[in-house]
């Protein structure tokens, strides 16, 4: 059995201790947040110990691999320090802010298993639109396009303490928000050869220094992959991907697939659990979690490893190198 522990004891943990409490192959040895009363609760539910940091946790406890939960800068020095100790880590989305943590984390996946909590992947629905595109059973694809219209206000970023800053969160829209759904772009068709990115703060320029709005034109095998993500709208509405084949049209949103045909149109729905989380985070969480815990045992490489992940967090980063200068203009 696995010992495992959680840093950061915030909303995500709760998801990340649930699935790890009814795994066979895991059990939650210990938790750690900066926020005492954070850690205990979560503690006091699982029947865990609860420390105020990862050193305290570490002095004290022998876990065989800690889940990572806390803001996004902090995944990987974390990440690297646990190498270093040579104990596995699962972090949740980002594994990176910047292109010099991106350079120390490869380099930590050298000495440990790491896995990234890219949940997403493992819907029933994405899963299906993956095997009709490898089979290409409605021919060659032609295009794709996805939007993220989603509504985060400035109480969001106020309360938080380190999001909307670069230093702390990364990015805004797409490094938090639309960073799944670029992922499945890329997952579903390979990585962009091509890469034009423009990001914009709309309805908090003032509020935060990044940006709640980014749209990028890619091409993958010269065909035109166009991405849409915001947090300006009125509502957090459900994700739309779609991918535009030569007999059909297949389109992800919430829990179905639908593939448009000049026959008509053919919708699937996939029975899923309740999400462990917030709706918006899916229910991939449990899947996801116990694959990685299964590749600990076996030796195959994780889906979501180091590699698996590599051409989404460099098309992300690339993004950024583009799309971070339309801020600076905004503000002449």
């Amino acid at each position: 059995m696995y010992r495992a522990a959680i840093i950061g004891c915030g909303s995500v943990a709760q998801v990340h201790a649930a699935v790890l409490a009814g795994l066979a192959e895991t059990a939650l040895i210990a938790c750690a947040d900066v926020r005492p009363e954070r850690a205990r609760v979560l503690a006091e539910k699982y029947g865990c110990a609860a420390y105020d940091s990862l050193d305290a946790l570490l002095a004290a406890e022998q876990p065989d691999c800690v889940h990572l939960c806390t803001p996004h800068y902090l995944h990987t020095p974390m990440a690297e320090r646990l190498a270093e100790e040579g104990i596995a880590v699962f972090t949740e989305k980002p594994p990176v802010i910047d292109r010099a943590q991106w350079e120390t984390l490869q380099r930590a996946a050298e000495k440990v298993r790491l896995g990234v909590c890219f949940q997403n992947r493992y819907n029933a629905n994405v899963q299906a639109l993956r095997a009709l595109l490898q089979k290409g059973t409605y021919g060659a694809v032609l295009g794709a396009r996805a939007f993220v219209t989603w509504q985060r206000g400035a109480a969001y970023y106020q309360t938080s303490g380190w999001r909307g800053d670069w230093a702390t969160e990364g990015g805004g829209a797409l490094i938090n928000q639309s960073i799944h759904t670029l992922d499945l772009l890329i997952y579903l068709l390979g990585r962009p050869e091509k890469v034009e990115t423009r990001m914009a703060n709309h309805h908090l320029r003032g509020t935060i220094g990044v940006e709640d709005t980014v749209e990028a034109y890619l091409e993958v095998g010269g065909r035109p992959v166009l991405f849409y993500a915001t947090t300006a709208y009125s509502c957090s509405a459900p994700v739309m991907l779609e991918v535009h084949c030569r007999k059909a049209t297949l389109r992800l949103e919430g829990k179905d697939l639908a593939i448009l045909t000049e026959a008509g149109e053919e919708r699937r729905t996939f029975a899923s659990p309740e999400p462990l989380g917030k709706g918006y985070w899916g229910n991939g969480h449990l899947p996801c979690i116990s694959d990685f815990y299964a590749s600990l045992g076996s030796g195959a490489p994780f889906r979501n490893g180091i590699a698996g992940v590599r051409d989404t967090v460099e098309t992300l980063l690339t993004m950024y190198d583009q799309g971070r200068a339309d801020l600076g203009k905004e503000q002449i």
